[in-house]
């Protein structure tokens, strides 16, 4: 149910984006926002790196988009930044997070500590992702109806 539940939240995501340009994408539509739908899957990208690489099995896996200069570069993608570039990489962390989990029962607990000193277990990483993409997906029904009119799930 989890799984079937997170994959329901990217596919959501991933729709949002059909059917846009490279210049639509990378649109801001919201002001004073500067959110684009291309800097959600950026995001998102990173968020499926972060739980399911990082914290849940401790691999060395450097930011794809952001740095101490840019703590927020994920959410900024600049005018050369494709959906092309933009959604292999999102496919591969993906992917990768699916054979990561795959790997752990849901009571495996995460490398990754809390502030507390206590790991995540993997149904905590599942319900997390589940919250994170459904909050941006609702971010991303605000922006995509302000670039086209385009609503739905």
């Amino acid at each position: 149910m989890l799984e079937s539940w997170l994959e329901f939240h990217r596919l959501t995501l991933v729709g949002k984006c059909a059917g846009l340009d490279d210049v639509q994408l990378r649109t801001a539509s919201a002001p004073p926002s500067g959110m684009t739908l291309l800097g959600l899957v950026r995001h998102m990208s990173e968020v499926e790196r972060h739980w399911f690489a990082r914290a849940l099995d401790g691999a060395d896996a450097p930011p794809l988009y952001y740095d101490d200069a840019d703590p927020d570069g994920d959410f900024h993608p600049g005018d050369t930044d494709t959906w092309d570039e933009t959604y292999a990489t999102w496919r591969a962390e993906t992917d990768q997070a699916r054979e990561r989990a795959a790997r752990h029962g849901l009571d495996d607990l995460s490398a990754l500590k809390n502030r507390a000193g206590e790991p995540f277990n993997l149904r905590w990483i599942y319900v997390h992702m589940i919250e994170e993409y459904a909050r941006h997906n609702g971010h991303a029904d605000l922006v995509r109806e302000r670039i086209d009119g385009a609503t739905g799930d």
